[in-house]
């Protein structure tokens, strides 16, 4: 991420929730299936059978606060960790970069990244995953869909509720292209929105 796009998501944190919700400058958006697949994910998440989490990029901790036993909440942005320390009271946050991850080799069962992974460019999600691998054997990235209104990868332009645009990467993915940059996996997601791939 640039330090534009860091910028952006400190910003917004405020009003990030608002993306998984439908509220605010999302309560327009035309989304069909949308709540049932932010539901989906839910269950997703409560039913991984590992007891130690990293999530790297958390954001507001929204899906984080899903996952069962110890979890180490782990962003780059100090006000998406205040929203998210509320919402994990025997969970741990910890501020850093997500491409430099300051943990030792295998301290997780499992490491997830949701909507972290396709704002990589190609560089940084491999960087990403010699890091993720570093720390877990175990790896669940769940991010956006091919849904169709967008193109495969693109820079969109993304606007806050006080008005400033921002310029954000974006990459989505279908199951079969997320899991071939993985090196392979299960597919526990492959829906319209939302894709989840666990190696």
């Amino acid at each position: 991420m640039t330090t534009a796009e860091r910028a952006y998501y400190e910003q917004r944190a405020p009003e990030y929730d608002d993306f998984y919700l439908g509220t605010g400058l999302y309560a327009q958006r035309e989304r069909p299936g949308w709540q049932e697949e932010v539901e989906a994910l839910r269950v997703m998440l409560r039913s991984l059978p590992f007891r130690s989490f990293l999530d790297v990029a958390c954001g507001t901790g929204f899906m984080t606060q899903h996952l069962p036993g110890r979890v180490v909440a782990f962003d780059q942005s100090p006000s998406m960790l205040r929203i998210a320390r509320s919402r994990l009271p025997q969970g741990v946050a910890v501020r850093g970069d997500g491409l430099a991850l300051p943990f030792r080799d295998g301290a997780f069962k499992c490491v997830i990244a949701g909507h972290f992974y396709g704002h990589l460019r190609q560089p940084q999600r491999e960087q990403f995953l010699a890091e993720a691998r570093r720390l877990s054997a175990r790896l669940l990235i769940f991010d956006a869909g091919p849904h169709g209104r967008f193109g495969p990868e693109e820079v969109q332009e993304r606007v806050l509720s006080d008005g400033s645009r921002h310029s954000v990467y974006k990459r989505f993915f279908t199951p079969a292209l997320l899991m071939e940059e993985l090196g392979g996996g299960q597919v526990l997601h492959a829906g319209k929105w939302f894709v989840g791939v666990l190696t």
